[in-house]
């Protein structure tokens, strides 16, 4: 309710951004900018870029969220590439383990965190999804063949959407990939894209 965040626990491993947020959005040059103040100050830019960077992909565990994030911040890297909106993964709308374990937990958190977060220049929140099956399905016996398979579940579904329609009722804007997609040979060419025409839609207002 009053926007503090308590840790109760592994706070070694988690980035807690307190920072007042710039109105046009959030750069990659000031997530850096950031990160040398509390975590490298005699870093030059290059150096903590990358340890950043380095420090975001390993809170992935998935290879659809990885091919994101890495197609993305290879943006960083070209020209003015620093003023790029940053694309922060894994970010928490809520999280409360405790609630969760409680036998009267009504089941309201259903969507603790954002896969993906971008604060764009025009003053949009940006939502990024990577739904694999474990979204929408519930996981069955391992078969005979070694292989995970998923029964589409409309329960799974409906809290999915539900959220979204909270989500979106908050300000925030959604996008959806699956992530079957995002294992294809030309998955990269299909995220550089959407990026493309996403950053050209979110353009900083010019009056």
């Amino acid at each position: 309710m009053s926007n503090e965040v308590e840790i109760v626990r592994n706070a070694d491993k988690c980035l807690v951004y307190r920072d007042t947020l710039p109105v046009q959005g959030l750069t990659w040059r000031q997530m850096v900018a950031w990160w040398q103040a509390h975590h490298m100050p005699d870093a030059e830019d290059p150096e903590a870029a990358d340890a950043l960077y380095r420090r975001l992909y390993r809170s992935l565990d998935s290879l659809p969220e990885q091919t994101v994030l890495r197609t993305y911040c290879a943006r960083c890297a070209e020209p003015d590439g620093f003023d790029l909106p940053a694309l922060i993964p894994q970010v928490y709308l809520h999280y409360d383990p405790y609630t969760r374990k409680s036998s009267g937990h009504s089941g309201a958190l259903h969507r603790e965190r954002m896969d993906f977060l971008l604060l764009a220049p025009d003053r949009s929140r940006i939502v990024i999804e990577v739904d694999g099956a474990h979204h929408y399905g519930t996981k069955n016996p391992v078969g005979p063949d070694g292989r995970t398979m998923y029964t589409a579940s409309p329960r799974l579904y409906s809290e999915m959407v539900a959220e979204d329609r909270r989500l979106r009722l908050a300000g925030y804007e959604i996008y959806r990939f699956g992530g079957w997609e995002l294992t294809r040979p030309n998955s990269p060419q299909l995220i550089s894209d959407f990026f493309t025409e996403l950053l050209t839609r979110h353009k900083k207002p010019t009056s």
